[in-house]
């Protein structure tokens, strides 16, 4: 097993971040072409706790290595699995990925934490556990995990280019929101 963990701090507030995280994968983001689809599988409120748990699939395109595509089965679509959890009384959100494609050859279990360190900023922790499950072969074993690992941390790289444009827009446009409506409030009163 391989470990790839990563952490920044964001300059907006988790309340930003948290609404934000939504739309990570919108046209917003030019850093995730990738992504093809996200489909909301359940969404639940715990009446007790208040916490949001919300369940989707993410399909990818593949842009695996060609010996390691070849060695998986060369399809160019992936599926991963998220489950995500808002609570908005300890403001925190976890969210916590696996991959269902090729799950039998390489295990990848991805945790994402979003909590504040101030009212405007956000602290992002990365973690995810790369085990590959072929056979008893170990180079062929470390040779999936270090591919694996050097993928995870490019795409983690992008993946914060891409997370601080969607920032950016949706502080924008709530903001020209907001704007909106007080300039209607000011012409009713």
């Amino acid at each position: 097993m391989k470990v790839f963990s990563s952490d920044c701090t964001f300059d907006y507030s988790w309340e930003e971040v948290s609404t934000a995280n939504w739309r990570k994968y919108c046209p917003w983001n030019d850093k995730s072409p990738h992504v093809i689809a996200v489909d909301t599988l359940s969404r639940q409120i715990d009446p007790d706790t208040g916490i949001l748990r919300t369940e989707r699939l993410i399909t990818c395109k593949q842009s695996a290595p060609q010996w390691l595509a070849s060695l998986m089965g060369g399809t160019d679509t992936s599926h991963v699995f998220e489950t995500s959890y808002v609570d908005p009384v300890s403001k925190k959100v976890t969210m916590v990925s696996t991959n269902l494609t090729f799950s039998n050859i390489l295990s990848v279990r991805e945790t994402v934490i979003y909590q504040p360190v101030s009212a405007t900023r956000t602290q992002f922790v990365q973690d995810a556990k790369i085990t590959a499950l072929c056979g008893g072969w170990q180079k062929i074993k470390n040779a999936v995990e270090e591919a694996s690992v050097c993928r995870f941390r490019e795409n983690a790289m992008k993946g914060k280019e891409g997370f601080e444009a969607v920032l950016a827009m949706s502080r924008r446009v709530f903001s020209e929101e907001k704007q909106k409506q007080q300039a209607k409030q000011e012409m009713l009163a």
